[in-house]
Parts: C-alpha cells; sequence; structure tokens
C-alpha cells in the first residue's frame, strides 16, 4: 500500500481554497451586482490559471512563514495602510 504524504495533500487543500477565493474575488469585480457566489470547478480552476497563482501564493507564504517573514496577505494589507 503506498503511504499518502504529510505536506503536498495539506498544501493541496490550501491552493484549492485559495484559488476558489481567487476566483470569486474576479466574478465579484466583474459582475457586481450580478454576483451570486458561484464556484469553480477544479478544472475550470486549473484551466483559467487560479490554481497556478494560487499555488504560487500558498507556497511562498509557507515559506515566509517558516523563514518569519510577512505573508503575502500581511504585506498587501500594510501596503494598502
Amino acid at each position: 500500500m503506498k503511504q499518502k504524504g504529510k505536506f503536498w495533500p495539506q498544501v493541496r487543500t490550501q491552493i484549492y481554497e485559495k484559488a476558489q477565493q481567487l476566483f470569486q474575488e474576479q466574478q465579484a469585480r466583474t459582475m457586481r451586482h450580478d454576483f451570486k457566489g458561484i464556484t469553480a470547478t477544479k478544472r475550470e480552476l486549473r484551466e483559467a490559471g487560479y490554481f497556478y497563482t494560487a499555488k504560487l501564493i500558498v507556497l511562498r507564504n509557507l515559506w515566509r512563514q517558516k523563514k518569519r517573514t510577512p505573508t503575502f496577505e500581511e504585506e498587501t494589507e500594510n501596503a494598502d495602510q
């Protein structure tokens, strides 16, 4: 029996959550009042490039947590202020 990993299954879940968040943020921006909170399938997220973008953000945040530097979200919050 093949043993499941500890790192990638957890990270993959975070990546899909972030990709869904990016997708919905984009939909809310473009649809404005017509936005109904539509969710995309995993295939749609990959085809539209949301998965790749989310992967970069999540892996960068994990690396920064390990190095104890600000995450992507913390940086953007500080830049807005």
